[in-house]
């Protein structure tokens, strides 16, 4: 029995999945892929122009220092995820007809712009598509208005910046970034906990992990832990598969291929 017979078979065997998911699943939506420098300056070569990395843009300092600049990296971003369509592979999770959860470290909603209910995505690092208010003044967080004006050759945002309905000061997207001790979190963490909940109550749980790293390995250490009772775990990506423990199933596969296979596995009986 080969890879994919072998996850089809733990899929079906299932009686509830845990979706763990990088930003290899956004890449069959025609998303970006940031890694590493080349990547990113290749999905943004004004950045390339100016010597920025993702790291360095990715930065919450840049809102005091030079709002305009990280409102222009944020912002243009945020229309990207919201034209961008969610690839066949979020649908045919949802076709197998299971109780599904989803943890992912992707902060573009397309989890719940595919029609997965949001009080089921899990978002390690917050969402692009809700705001919280630079100043902590104490708004609650809220969602996002109306798409950033940006300078495509300048990659700057230009007139009016989003700004914190309690205040009237500066907003930030609810992001955990780097180097980042303001992320008000309380908005992941409620959900986090209820899926967590959730996870607990499985007794014959399967989790697939989608387009997942070793450079940030959030997403990987949540799919080891919890398939560490069953080893049901899938790990589909198609440069780093590798399952150190050896319970599981290696697919190098980037997300939609893998899906789509599965899905002719299942649906074949």
């Amino acid at each position: 029995m080969n890879g994919l017979d072998r996850a089809a078979e733990l899929i079906r065997g299932a009686s509830a999945l845990l979706v763990c998911a990088g930003a290899g699943m956004g890449v069959d939506s025609g998303l970006p892929d940031f890694r590493g420098d080349e990547g990113f300056w290749r999905a943004y070569p004004p950045y390339a122009r100016l010597g920025l990395s993702f790291v360095e843009l990715a930065d919450p300092v840049h809102f005091r220092e030079d709002p305009e600049l990280a409102w222009g990296f944020y912002g243009h971003r945020l229309r990207l995820y919201r034209e961008t369509k969610p690839h066949q592979g979020f649908r045919i999770i949802q076709s197998w007809g299971k109780p599904v959860r989803v943890f992912t470290s992707n902060v573009d909603g397309q989890f719940q712009k595919a029609g997965f209910t949001e009080g089921h995505v899990a978002e390690v690092h917050g969402s692009i598509h809700h705001l919280q208010c630079f100043g902590h003044c104490g708004q609650p967080i809220w969602p996002a208005g109306p798409d950033v004006e940006i300078d495509d050759d300048t990659m700057r945002a230009v007139g009016q910046l989003p700004s914190c309905p309690g205040c009237g000061g500066l907003a930030r997207p609810n992001i955990l970034m780097f180097g980042d001790w303001d992320w008000e979190g309380e908005r992941s963490e409620d959900i986090l906990s209820e899926v967590a909940r959730w996870r607990a109550r499985q007794d014959n749980l399967a989790v697939i992990e989608l387009g997942a790293g070793n450079a940030v390995p959030t997403v990987r250490r949540m799919s080891e832990l919890a398939s560490a009772r069953t080893g049901a775990l899938i790990r589909i990506n198609p440069r780093e598969p590798e399952i150190r423990h050896g319970r599981g199933v290696e697919l190098p596969l980037g997300a939609l291929d893998a899906l789509t296979e599965l899905d002719k596995r299942l649906t074949a009986g």
